[in-house]
């Protein structure tokens, strides 16, 4: 019994010590389930498998609790064409274990989803969490860059300089800390130019994101339609300095300040592997 004593407070020492170094990381995705183009037309996406679920995996093997939510609490969509090996290294089994998960946290589930409001995150208070991550699929193209609520969430967290995690379409969420962010919506869906804000908390920043040749070689996936302006040029007039690969789709994640973004599906591993780095 005497050894027991001092083995056992050995055991929650190291336990204590383990949930002390656990992070609490929120990941933000879009409501939508389609993305409005020019002329009317409607393309049907959400977010991307691997870009949302290989970091959610990683962080989770490393012990860190996570937490999600939308803009309005609602489960979010996959986009059926991210379901693919391709996005997994063509490994069929890598991408049948994240889909398992994503089955297993029951995110994209109507009546189950855990998902919580971004109303209800800033109720929580944004202390609780110690970073945020963002995945992309065209899905944030159509309401994270004009969300107020994620604009006042990412503004805080700029301003406590915690890890701010973003790929590929992801970083469009960006905009939504603009000053006057709808006319400068507005402007860049009509114009396709906007006059950058002098104070945006982002102006000057290195950034990555989808660059505009890899969305003119993915357009055909659109089915003939047009996205109203893409997120590389916006967040260029907004004033970011772009930084993008040497090859179009291979990984890019640019690292400046709190920031940490990718440029394509190909970059989410990397993302990751740097924000664990942050939290470490």
């Amino acid at each position: 019994m005497k050894l027991l004593a001092p083995l056992t407070a050995a055991v929650l020492l190291a336990f204590a010590s383990a949930n002390a170094l656990a992070a609490h990381v929120l990941v933000v995705l879009s409501d939508a389930d389609h993305l409005d183009l020019r002329d009317g037309q409607v393309y049907p996406t959400g977010f991307y498998l691997n870009e949302l679920m290989q970091p959610v995996k990683a962080l989770r093997d490393a012990g860190h609790e996570i937490t999600f939510a939308t803009p309005e609490g609602r489960a979010p969509t996959v986009d059926r064409t991210s379901v693919d090996k391709a996005y997994f290294g063509n490994d069929a089994a890598s991408l049948q274990s994240h889909a398992d998960l994503l089955a297993q946290l029951k995110l994209t589930s109507a009546t189950q989803s855990p998902v919580l409001s971004l109303a209800r995150v800033e109720q929580i208070g944004y202390g609780e969490f110690d970073a945020v991550y963002i995945p992309g699929g065209h899905a944030p193209m159509q309401d994270l860059l004009t969300s107020p609520a994620l604009g006042r969430l990412l503004t805080d967290f700029h301003q406590q300089g915690k890890p701010t995690a973003l790929v590929c379409h992801g970083p469009i969420a960006l905009l939504s800390t603009l000053p006057r962010n709808a006319a400068f919506v507005q402007r860049m869906e009509r114009d396709n130019r906007a006059p950058a804000p002098a104070d945006w908390i982002y102006a000057g920043y290195q950034v990555t994101v989808i660059s505009n040749d890899e969305e003119e070689q993915a357009k055909a996936a659109l089915n003939g339609g047009r996205m109203k302006f893409y997120p590389q040029t916006a967040l260029q007039q907004a004033g970011v300095q772009y930084r993008s690969n040497a090859q179009p789709w291979q990984s890019n994640v640019v690292v400046d300040r709190e920031l940490i973004t990718g440029q394509n599906p190909a970059s989410a591993q990397e993302v990751a592997k740097v924000l664990l780095e942050r939290l470490d």
